[in-house]
């Protein structure tokens, strides 16, 4: 870990757990609102497709949010494991430091900028495929 980084250390844990904490909130809500949407549609018959439909999507959109969450949170936990290990701020692809302005927008990132911008062509282009 290079000195900027060692410097940043502090500020970027705390910014980790912070928003460990957020997601975890955040998870835990749209659990407790799903257990109530899931009692609700039970206690109401749905009798209009639209209804229905509009239920569908948005049951949708708030299973897509909860994984996104849950991805974050596990992009957060494997960053404050490394912060744990010493391994912070080292790309996991090729080893270089991560540049600390990335770290300072993004501090769970595992990639240097070069690496994380070949994952994301290479993932476009398998998209395409």
């Amino acid at each position: 870990m290079d000195l900027p980084i060692q410097v940043h250390l502090p500020e970027l844990r705390e910014r980790l757990t912070r928003r460990l904490h957020e997601l975890r909130e955040e998870v835990r809500a749209a659990a407790e609102s799903a257990r109530q949407n899931a009692g609700a549609i039970t206690a109401h018959e749905v009798t209009d497709h639209k209804d229905e439909a509009l239920q569908q999507q948005l049951t949708g959109l708030d299973d897509a949010q909860w994984q996104r969450d849950r991805e974050e949170m596990a992009d957060v936990e494997e960053a404050l494991e490394r912060i744990a290990a010493g391994a912070y701020g080292v790309c996991v692809d090729c080893g270089r430091s991560i540049e600390l302005p990335r770290l300072l927008s993004m501090p769970a990132a595992r990639c240097c900028v070069t690496c994380q911008s070949a994952r994301e062509q290479t993932a476009t282009r398998f998209a395409v495929d």
